[in-house]
Formats: C-alpha cells, structure tokens, sequence
C-alpha cells in the first residue's frame, strides 16, 4: 500500500460543467463534463508546492476506464461508478441527471471512483489509469489500441457457463448468492429511506404552518402576543432545516448505493471464474473424446455409437494406412490438449488465489466502511430528534413567559 498511487498523489474531481456539443451521430447533445485535477506529494513534503495538472473528462470516459479495468483485472472487484441517474429519490429531488444537485452527487462519487483505484494495490499501477488522470489528448486511442474489447466475453458465453458448469467452486457460488441478498437488502434500505425521507421532509415543513399561525396569532393578542410571536420564529428555524438535513442524508445514501453497485462487481468476479471453469472443463471433455476415438482405431472396436461407426460400415473399413494416419493426428491433437488443459488448470489455480485475496481486502473495506456510514446516519438521527426536542423546549419556554 505504500506505493500505491494515492500515497504519491492528491487526486480531486474540482467542478463541473455543463457543455454542449455534438456526438458521432453529428447531432447536439448537452453533457457535464468534469475537472479532474492531480498534484504531486512528493514535492510537497520537500517545502515546495507542486504545480497542479488538470484536465477534463466526461462520464462516458470515466465508463471507458472502468469497462477498461474490469476486462483486463477479471480476478478484481473493480470500484463501480456513482449512478448515471437518479434513482431511490425522494420528492424533493429531481430525477434529472442534469439538476446541479444530482451532478454535484455524481462529482463527489467519480472523485471517490478515483480514489479508490488509485488506493488499490494493484489498479493503482495501471498505465492507462495513470493517463486517464494525466493525458488528455489521445487517451480515448491509447485505451482502444489494448484490445480490451476484443478479450471481454459475452453475456451470452456468460450465461451458458452459468447453467453448464458441472463442479462449480462452492466458495464463489457461495459468493454469489451473498452478493445478490446484499444488492437486494441495500435495494430495500435505500427505499426505506427515501420513504422516511420524504416524510420527515413532510414534517420539518408543516412546522413552518405552525410558525404562520403563531405568527398571526400574536397580532391579536397584547400579553400572549411576543410569546406566541417568538415561538412561530422557533417554528420557521426548525421548518427550514431540513433542506440541510436531508442534503446530508443523501451523502450517506450514496454511500449505501456505492455497496449496492459493488455488489454485480463481485458478481463480475464469480462469472469469470464460470467461465474459466466452464473453459477447463470442455478442454477435459474433449480431451477424453479424442482419447476414446485414439483407443477405438488403435484396436478396431466401437465403444459407443457414432455415425463414423456406421459410415464403415456400409463403405468399408479404412485401410491401415490411413487408420496410422489418422491415430498419428490424434496423438497430435491428445498431446495439445493436454498441455492446453494443464494451462487451464494453472490459470484457474492462479485466478482463485488472486481472486479470493482481493475478495478478503474487498471484505475488510466493506465492514470499515458500512460500519462508519451506519453509525454516522445514526448520530445525524439523533442530531435530528434533539433539535426537534430543543425546539418544543424554546416554544414551551415561550409559552411559559406569556
């Protein structure tokens, strides 16, 4: 971790922007483009202030290097992006991805997107993520000429290992299945929230119908008046802070909803072991056929039905010649195969041990991180319920006076 890219640079998403311009289809469109800026802390710790480099970048380059990451480091659980719209909101928040209070989200979540890479210990040493942060022209060319597209499996590959692998690793399956109950409990919490939300939202602001009515009250009344008026000035404070409130709630919402997107990370992880499973083993299933069909011709008999069996049949037998000939191929093939599957069997191995060790430092983080964002929405409740306390105390101290 001490050479990680963080300990060496600061990295902050400063601002954005909204730009218009036009796409490959050579049609405008509006988008937010966003400063990303980096300086050395290296030079910084000798006295010196390092000069800030900066450049920008839009959401779909941030999307590029992630797809990016998760092609080339298959073993990893690669940090997600914050969300490209809105969504478990409340009333109060619009579901455009263009409302400054959305994009000012999605700012702070690609900033941390950043940070996360560059604290990984292994993602942080990656060339193209270093010029994704230094290199603003020419990056998008340099990402395409790696060839990751062309070594990104499909869904549908994907799909097919998933209900035809016979002897699946227990531990990822396990995984898996973890992965999608989290998704799902995060899912039922943020919703629950919004919920709460909103209605809190509903309560804060009927207090300010408290402050009018106090308020107008007062004017009709000589003793009871500077009471009834200073316990409707209590009322408006507290209708009016909740717009405060609830904008940090969201900040711990988006906390919760960066673990709701890192769990289909995780279920990225466990369908490439599938798949090098699945890989594994049709190298073994074809390895044995072509064992079988060396056997058969090297001793003339027909284990199993095959149309080749009865095409000699009804032509004739092959001569020896050929029957050599063919044995020879096959050797060839069996002795291919072989190595091909030992290959396979030492990738996987491989694949399992750096897999399940980024698993654990996934682990370790997740606990770390959930257990702050839970306390901390904790003590902003609590802060919450003795303001609302503190305010019928200064109204009670009013109405006492009169």
């Amino acid at each position: 971790m001490e050479d990680c890219l963080a300990k060496k640079m600061e990295i902050t998403v400063s601002e954005a922007e909204k730009r218009t311009g036009r796409n490959a289809m050579n049609m405008q469109e509006t988008y937010t483009a966003y400063l990303i800026e980096t300086r050395a802390v290296e030079s910084q710790s000798e006295g010196q202030c390092a000069p800030v480099d900066s450049l920008w970048r839009r959401y779909s380059e941030f999307e590029l290097l992630r797809n990016y990451l998760s092609v080339t480091y298959p073993h990893i659980v690669v940090p997600p992006l914050p969300e490209k719209r809105a969504d478990f909101v409340w009333h109060k928040l619009s579901a455009d991805n263009m409302d400054p209070d959305f994009v000012e989200r999605r700012r702070i979540g690609l900033e941390n997107f950043l940070l996360r890479v560059a604290s990984h210990p292994v993602l942080c040493q990656d060339k193209i993520f270093y010029s994704f942060l230094t290199q603003e022209g020419g990056w998008k060319e340099m990402v395409n000429e790696t060839g990751f597209q062309l070594k990104a499996d499909s869904r549908l590959k994907a799909l097919n290992a998933t209900f035809r692998v016979k002897n699946p690793d227990k531990r990822f399956t396990e995984l898996k299945h973890y992965s999608d109950e989290l998704q799902s409990v995060i899912s039922h919490l943020l919703r629950v929230r919004a919920r709460v939300a909103d209605r809190l939202y509903g309560v804060y602001k009927v207090h300010g119908n408290y402050g009018r009515v106090f308020s107008e009250w007062s004017a009709i009344e000589k003793e009871m008046g500077d009471g009834l008026q200073s316990a409707g000035h209590h009322m408006d404070v507290y209708a009016a802070s909740i717009d405060d409130i609830l904008e940090e709630e969201e900040h711990y919402a988006d906390q919760l909803k960066e673990y709701l997107f890192y769990a289909e990370a995780l279920r990225a992880v466990c369908r490439k072991h599938e798949l090098m499973q699945y890989d594994l083993e049709m190298a073994a299933q074809d390895l044995t056929s072509k064992k079988q069909q060396c056997e058969e011709l090297a001793t003339g008999t027909v284990r199993t039905f095959s149309l080749k069996g009865m095409t000699s049949k009804l032509f004739g037998q092959e001569t020896p010649e050929q029957r050599e000939a063919k044995i020879k191929v096959l050797e060839e093939q069996i002795q291919e195969g072989e190595e091909q599957l030992k290959s396979k069997n030492l990738e996987g191995r491989d694949f399992v041990k750096s897999a399940w060790a980024d698993i654990e430092r996934f682990k370790e983080q997740k606990n770390h991180d959930l257990k702050e964002a839970l306390i901390s929405y904790a003590v902003m409740q609590i802060s919450m319920c003795k303001k609302g306390i503190q305010v019928w105390t200064n109204a009670k101290e009013c109405f006492s006076k009169m």
